[in-house]
């Protein structure tokens, strides 16, 4: 059985690595292959306390992720999100490896975001909106960076020490970096991402620019709620996984109208493999909900097992 700590898998794993494993796993989600079972969500004794179980297989992976929040790990210096991801021998069931995935989760994430920016986004997005200023966001802005020539991040957040710390932490990224209200952040976009734990919409569909790219990264749990629902109208709309988007994404808020058919959802995965059209003008304005699947965790551990192995043997 393989075992990788926290430690190893967080000094292994880069944007590069997480952008490949990502790109695998959300072409496996939109093909015939790969399965994605209902998203399982629970809480500990303490009701701030929460943890989720995500499981999925494909022709090579079976496996679960165990993501948990603990919101009173910081005053014990422990960080409040954890991750670990399991996979099982695709021939007898048996245990095969278990990743410790903390880091890794964060990586993961905010891979998703990127290959579907890279798709989805215009070429030449230089303006990023960042709502949210929590250990996530600073991932998503690095992902987006390395495939976009970003030059500005505005960083929609109450004001804190943390806000501070984040911009500090941007900055060093060589990226104009700073604090400004949701609605000169959005006029002002080429990419807007949301990154916080929202149940109401956090800005309006009349401030999004033609030509804008938006991500709902925070939407994972029934409830939680990012995006305007007048701009699913107004926009192309995408995800990684339609069914479960609809479930515990921000596209549960336009449900009815999806499966009415008065809205179409393109997987991803689709547009990786050119079954679906991504991007179609400069004035187009795209959505990808992000809801975190759980192939996106199996093919970061096959990547992590497999770079772990090529540093052994070299």
């Amino acid at each position: 059985m393989i075992h990788i700590n926290e430690d190893e898998s967080a000094a292994l794993v880069t944007h590069e690595l997480a952008f490949e494993a990502a790109r695998r796993a959300l072409v496996a989600a939109a093909s015939g292959g790969g399965r994605v079972f209902p998203a399982v969500l629970g809480r500990a004794l303490e009701a701030t306390n929460t943890f989720s179980i995500k499981s999925g297989s494909s022709d090579d992976l079976t496996g679960v992720k165990i993501g948990s929040f603990w919101s009173g790990n910081p005053a014990r210096g422990l960080p409040r999100h954890n991750s670990t991801i399991v996979l099982l021998d695709q021939d007898t069931g048996q245990l095969a490896a278990v990743i410790e995935a903390g880091k890794v989760n964060a990586y993961r994430t905010a891979a998703a975001d990127a290959v579907a920016a890279d798709l989805l986004s215009r070429r030449d997005s230089k303006v990023l909106a960042i709502f949210g200023a929590g250990n996530q966001a600073g991932f998503e802005v690095a992902a987006l960076a390395r495939i976009r020539p970003i030059e500005t991040v505005l960083v929609v957040a109450n004001p804190s020490p943390r806000r501070n710390a984040f911009i500090d932490r941007i900055a060093e990224l060589d990226l104009t970096v700073r604090a400004a209200s949701a609605e000169h952040a959005v006029r002002s976009a080429d990419i807007v991402v949301t990154a916080t734990p929202a149940r109401e919409p956090l800005f309006d569909a009349e401030w999004v620019r033609p030509g804008t790219h938006v991500v709902s990264m925070g939407s994972d749990a029934p409830g939680k709620h990012e995006l305007p629902n007048e701009l699913m109208s107004k926009a192309s709309l995408f995800c990684d996984l339609p069914s479960q988007s609809l479930q515990i994404g921000d596209f549960q808020h336009v449900r009815e109208e999806i499966e009415a058919g008065r809205l179409t959802v393109s997987p991803i995965g689709d547009v990786v493999e050119g079954q679906a059209p991504g991007r179609r003008s400069n004035d187009e304005i795209t959505v990808f909900d992000s809801s975190g699947i759980a192939l996106q965790d199996l093919y970061m551990a096959d990547a992590l097992i497999r770079v772990k192995a090529s540093l052994a043997s070299a």
